[in-house]
């Protein structure tokens, strides 16, 4: 099953505040808040929401697809990517723009702050997925994750013009979306295979949507909600919905890129053909791994770990059921 994975490709400059944000805010000065924070630590990593997720599934021995837009200062990612299994041999290299920058401060309670510089992520609007496809020989599955939201937009028509299944992950991009009439948002989600929010992302879609619960229900084939350490609730029209308990992590060292990596183990069970309670274990197991270091793509995984931790939290059927696919990196 061949999977492009279209969204940002992005460098993470990630800080720790030794504090809590909500102590640094005079509740009756919200309207002109003018705050510097001096941090303890600062990580440069690679990230971006599509290259995490391509990060993680061929860190689990899935290869993939990425697409999207960088800078000339893309060399050593690109390197780090295609040593993990990955084909960067769609991404479009700017001539004018620097790859994209995330720059997030955390605080001690998990909080975050976060700006994002788009940089070259704005050409991404440019590129078509037809000639993607006849590169690899047909397209399975295209997710379109957050990225220059015309870049969304396009990607997303031309699946639906071509009859390519399509995965939507608007993200934190439906904070930024949204026409008065709603329509942006509708033509991201219309006709989905799979539709990926969180709690809060849900709510929103629905609101700027305009669409109910089961109006969106009756548009997307499923649905898939993340919980954060509750797990994920599966949604399917006509059918009862499915939890899927966390996995348990003993310290979050990092909640960037927990999402992204429930994402590229979701997909990657979904490509090997396991049904979707499996394929949300495998999506939570591997968003464990990686909330317990520093950075989206610093975690490492071995099939070994992988299949025990998996087992601990869903027994020894699930993980007989994901060994004969895995071929973890490392």
């Amino acid at each position: 099953m061949r999977i492009a994975v279209t969204g940002s490709i992005a460098t993470d400059n990630l800080m720790t505040f030794p504090g809590r944000f909500t102590d640094q805010l005079i509740p009756d000065q919200l309207d002109r808040v003018s705050l510097s924070f001096l941090v303890d630590e600062l990580d440069i990593r690679p990230g971006g929401v599509a290259g995490n997720i391509c990060f993680g599934m061929g860190s689990l021995g899935k290869a993939s697809i990425l697409v999207g837009a960088v800078g000339a200062d893309f060399a050593d990612y690109r390197s780090w990517l295609e040593r993990h299994g990955v084909d960067t041999a769609s991404v479009h290299v700017s001539e004018l723009r620097h790859t994209a920058r995330f720059l997030c401060t955390t605080d001690e309670d998990q909080n975050q702050i976060a700006t994002f510089y788009a940089g070259a992520m704005s050409e991404a609007r440019r590129i078509e997925l037809q000639p993607v496809a006849d590169r690899v020989g047909g397209l399975d599955l295209v997710l379109i994750s957050p990225n220059d939201p015309e870049a969304m937009l396009r990607h997303t028509d031309e699946c639906r013009y071509r009859k390519i299944p399509f995965a939507a992950d608007p993200s934190q991009q439906l904070a930024r979306m949204g026409s008065e009439d709603g329509d942006d948002v509708r033509r991201l989600i219309d006709g989905a295979a799979y539709l990926f929010t969180n709690e809060y992302e849900k709510a929103l879609a629905e609101e700027k949507s305009g669409w109910t619960d089961a109006e969106i229900l009756d548009r997307v084939q499923v649905r898939i909600t993340t919980l954060g350490a509750k797990g994920v609730v599966i949604d399917r029209k006509g059918e009862e919905g499915l939890h899927v308990p966390g996995v348990k992590v003993d310290k979050v060292v990092d909640p960037t890129g927990g999402g992204d990596a429930f994402r590229s183990g979701f997909l990657s069970a979904i490509a090997w053909g396991l049904p979707l309670e499996r394929a949300a274990q495998v999506g939570n197991t591997i968003a464990a791994h990686v909330l317990e270091v520093a950075g989206p793509q610093e975690y490492t995984l071995t099939n070994t770990g992988f299949l025990s931790r998996l087992s601990a939290t869903y027994g020894a059927d699930a993980a007989a059921e994901v060994q004969p696919h895995l071929a973890c990196a490392s």
